[in-house]
């Protein structure tokens, strides 16, 4: 009999320091979100987005798994491509420029999507309004401070006579730009003669054609333009005409110097504005986020190549606030 008292005081023991032991949890998963990215093309300006977009994802502490895909500037791509991130699993789509912004639009009227750099929403057709969306669509704009950037080519080129403004017709960003340039230009003053092309192969002709006429180029927000801007720069150095491109990538590709939308900041936006819908804000009530400052961009290879001054202000406020191009 008491062995079997001590048997069962032994498991009476074991059970009441069972009871007081403490029990982990176990860790639980941390929840993976998926993001579908689809740009147009590759080139510094829109590669500058897609990094800003990643990293400020990065930074979110949230597990997020990024598909992207890149069209190679082919509207046929566009459309299958957009098909397909619309019949993933991805939970938010970010569109790097209009014509990819527009294709998933086009392909979904639920799924969310951040537009990535589209100069203007609504006049693509993307959004009821800037201020309430409306439906599926939110994002950030990229439309650059045109009057800001008229005023310093008059700071560059005092002796301005006629402005060459050279776009893609078939980009609607681009129409954007060039229409706004026209009328800052109307408003400022500024003589102009406008040049358009349809793709990169009318570049070298249509360029060259220009520089002959005019005294500077100005190009607006052109993703065509931007993938082949060494030829436009090629054929105005050989010209001695200064070139003045909305993006800061682009005048490190060349062009002499701008006030420009940052792009990377473009896509920290864009990336605030996905991991807000994630966490179940709606994109329809997000109103459309604009870079209200411009950098200044300054490329002194450039100025000493073709001559020029550098207005004191500019350069050190480019120093200062900006990046220079050596």
């Amino acid at each position: 009999m008491k062995k079997v008292g001590l048997a069962f005081l032994a498991i009476y023991l074991f059970l009441a320091a069972a009871f007081f032991i403490e029990v982990k949890p176990a860790k639980t998963e941390a929840k993976t979100y998926r993001v579908g990215v689809l740009t147009l093309m590759r080139h510094p300006a829109l590669d500058q987005i897609y990094r800003g977009y990643k990293d400020e994802l990065k930074k979110s502490g949230m597990k997020i798994k990024i598909d992207f895909l890149n069209a190679n500037n082919d509207q046929s791509n566009l459309k299958t491509m957009s098909e397909k991130l619309v019949n993933s699993s991805d939970q938010v789509l970010f569109g790097i420029t209009t014509p990819s912004s527009q294709a998933l639009a086009n392909a979904t009227k639920t799924k969310p999507i951040v537009l990535g750099a589209v100069t203007d929403p609504q006049g693509a057709g993307l959004v009821k309004s800037t201020t309430h969306p409306g439906k599926n669509i939110t994002g950030v704009s990229d439309q650059a401070p045109i009057k800001q950037q008229l005023k310093l080519v008059k700071r560059f080129v005092p002796k301005l006579k006629k402005l060459g403004i050279i776009y893609t017709s078939s980009d609607s960003s681009a129409v954007a730009g060039y229409k706004q340039i026209v009328k800052d230009c109307q408003q400022m003053g500024i003589s102009y003669q406008a040049y358009s092309i349809s793709n990169s192969n009318d570049l070298n002709q249509v360029s060259q054609q220009m520089l002959t006429k005019v005294d500077a180029v100005i190009v607006p927000t052109d993703n065509t333009i931007a993938g082949a801007m060494r030829t436009l720069v090629k054929n105005a150095n050989a010209a001695k005409k200064p070139v003045f491109p909305a993006a800061g990538s682009m005048v490190k590709d060349g062009g002499v110097a701008t006030y420009g939308v940052d792009q990377y900041e473009l896509g920290q936006i864009g990336a605030k504005m996905t991991i807000q819908i994630l966490k179940g804000k709606k994109p329809g009530n997000m109103a459309i986020r604009y870079v209200t400052h411009g950098t200044p961009y300054l490329n002194l290879k450039e100025v000493k190549k073709l001559g020029l001054k550098v207005p004191a202000s500019f350069l050190a406020e480019a120093k200062k606030k900006g990046e220079i191009y050596k």
